[in-house]
């Protein structure tokens, strides 16, 4: 192999390993046996999500990841792999989320393991972290939860008033 080629794939690493060393999240999937479309369908939701997703040999995954410190995935790395990974701090659980929902869909694909701010993770708990709602979600569910006292001294309120004014309605018909 040239000189070339090992500096161009030694680049191909470092950067990769810059990327993971600012990862938040880092799922491993196994997509072997998902169309083209799927992948790709994957891949733009990913993306609106500020989500990435990266096929490369697992050979440079090891080597990225052992640049990067991301220790306990090298068994992960083992046959077709992908690495989904995002670095927006507000919503470490998206990566999690949207694996997880094309893994239900499509039996081939698989989720090996991951990372979740430094801490390995295995399936299971990236499968559990995926049913928690996203950021969005939690906030519109704070904001329900401090809107209902509001709500429901407003109902009181307005039944009162209703019931007061059907006091004075019936009076004025007696009449």
């Amino acid at each position: 192999m040239s000189k070339t080629a090992i500096a161009e794939k030694e680049k191909l690493v470092d950067a990769f390993a810059d990327e993971l060393k600012d990862a938040k999240a880092i799922l491993v999937i196994n997509y072997l046996g998902l169309s083209v479309e799927e992948v790709t369908k994957m891949r733009d939701e990913l993306r609106d999500n500020n989500v990435k997703m990266r096929v490369i040999k697992n050979t440079f995954l090891k080597r990225a990841a052992a640049k990067a410190g991301v220790k306990g995935l090298d068994d992960t790395f083992v046959g077709p792999t992908a690495v989904v990974y995002t670095d927006d701090v507000d919503d470490i659980t998206e990566p999690a989320r949207i694996v997880s929902k094309y893994e239900d869909d499509y039996d081939v694909m698989e989720i090996k393991g991951g990372m979740l701010e430094g801490k390995l993770t295995s399936k299971d708990e990236i499968k559990e972290l995926a049913s928690i709602p996203g950021r969005d979600g939690l906030l519109s569910m704070l904001v329900s939860v401090l809107q209902a006292p509001i709500r429901d001294f407003a109902y009181a309120v307005k039944a009162v008033a209703d019931s007061k004014s059907d006091d004075s309605d019936s009076k004025d018909a007696t009449k």
